[in-house]
């Protein structure tokens, strides 16, 4: 199994270079919202590790909200993030993409403070690369190659199956034994191929483990201590939960129709959004607690096609910037941004309190998981106000949804199956 990683480069834009940027970005896209996989400045097809990839400008307008509540408003950068997702580590694809793209990646970070033309662009990117508060990975160990290949499989085989094929008049064995016989000429021709999964690194398995291990060991050693702790927590809670101010004013029509010119121009979208945490230790304390336990779920419950009851996500990312006073959230899902945002409410709306509950302005929640984005109205402009647009998204795979890569999962498996009984032959016929 090739595990999945991510890099997530952040640099401040050069004063008086953010239009220019912008524009360049621009010549990466065929038109707004749909990337050229083969433009000038980094062809991203040409990288058949990476899944996912994004360029988003980071200019936070709601950091003004903090002043309708007599907050001072910290002077920020507006940052140009760079993100992707990968098979294997992430400073690897970094180093692929300088050694296959250097000249346009050099063109759009000159943009930024600090970069030097005499620097190493690959120094200087790893030296950017911020990590990553909480990562989820879909299906962990799923490649851009293993979907590619069950993709061509399954159109492959499908393309045979007469109409009918679960009529009582076909014989479900021969129709796989056919099936199976044509598949075959077509690898030892050459233009069918199924790779076998890549041997687990050995160092990945041991930090897993060591990682599976550590937290819930941390916490059964802390948990006298955390007993006692409790009562001044859910104290401290309700405090702030009562005094937080809720600041969920309706998005401009011009703002969300920006958002929406990007969107839906693929089965899949992308979703970019930044906002500052709530001020004091108690919000900034208890947001990185929450987000460490977050990561080891994504790791260690969540790899196997669900984030909760959420089965439309392939990557997201939770990032702290300007010293964990803001947080970052991006992700690439299926359907349309308002199916999404539904999906949401309907099967982990306490999910989403835990976290962005944190963040300043949020409906208002009680202990923690009830209220906040159960107010559907109020979450939804509350998102559309703090979401960002991606001046450039890149998805390995267009037109294959999560359920189609599931599909093609089990399509492969029936296929390297030895013995089926009929039901299980015509059950696997049908996924054709």
């Amino acid at each position: 199994m090739t595990p999945q990683s991510h890099f997530m480069v952040v640099a401040a834009i050069a004063p008086g270079r953010e239009a220019s940027l912008r524009k360049l970005l621009a010549t990466m896209n065929v038109r707004p919202g749909v990337v050229d996989p083969a433009n000038a400045l980094l062809p991203f097809a040409a990288f058949p590790r990476l899944h996912f990839a994004r360029f988003a400008v980071l200019g936070d307008a709601t950091m003004a909200d903090l002043e309708v509540f007599g907050l001072p408003r910290p002077r920020l950068p507006i940052y140009l993030v760079f993100m992707g997702d990968c098979d294997g580590p992430g400073r690897e694809q970094l180093a692929e993409l300088v050694q296959r793209a250097g000249e346009g990646l050099r063109r759009i970070f000159s943009h930024c403070k600090a970069l030097d033309p005499r620097d190493d662009l690959l120094d200087w990117l790893i030296e950017h690369d911020r990590p990553v508060a909480a990562p989820y990975v879909n299906w962990i160990g799923r490649t851009v190659q293993q979907i590619r290949e069950e993709s061509a499989l399954q159109r492959a085989l499908s393309a045979r199956v007469p109409r009918g094929v679960t009529d009582a008049a076909v014989d479900p064995q021969t129709m796989r034994r056919q099936l199976l016989a044509f598949a075959r000429a077509e690898q030892a021709a050459g233009r069918l191929v199924l790779t076998p999964p890549a041997q687990t690194p050995l160092d990945w398995q041991i930090r897993n483990l060591l990682h599976a291990i550590g937290l819930p060991l941390a916490g059964l050693v802390l948990l006298p201590l955390l007993i006692v702790l409790l009562p001044v927590f859910l104290v401290l809670l309700r405090r702030h939960e009562k005094r937080d101010p809720e600041y969920c004013p309706r998005p401009r029509a011009a703002a969300v129709r920006e958002m929406q010119e990007l969107e839906d121009h693929d089965l899949s979208n992308s979703f970019t959004a930044l906002g500052p945490v709530k001020p004091g230790l108690f919000r900034r304390w208890l947001v990185q607690l929450l987000l460490v336990l977050i990561a080891y779920a994504c790791r260690h419950v969540f790899g196997r096609g669900h984030l909760g009851r959420v089965r439309t996500i392939h990557f997201a990312h939770w990032v702290f910037l300007d010293d964990k006073t803001r947080v970052l959230f991006a992700s690439s899902y299926d359907g349309s941004h308002e199916s999404y945002m539904d999906d949401f409410i309907n099967k982990v709306a306490w999910g989403l309190n835990l976290i962005f509950s944190n963040g300043f302005g949020w409906p208002r929640t009680d202990w923690l998981i009830k209220g906040g984005a159960h107010h559907e109205l109020r979450f939804k402009y509350y998102q559309r106000g703090h979401q960002l647009p991606t001046q450039v998204w890149y998805k390995a795979y267009p037109g294959l949804t999560l359920a189609d890569l599931d599909r093609n999962r089990r399509i492969r498996e029936g296929f390297e199956r030895v013995e089926m009984s009929d039901a299980q032959v015509l059950a696997w016929l049908r996924l054709l």
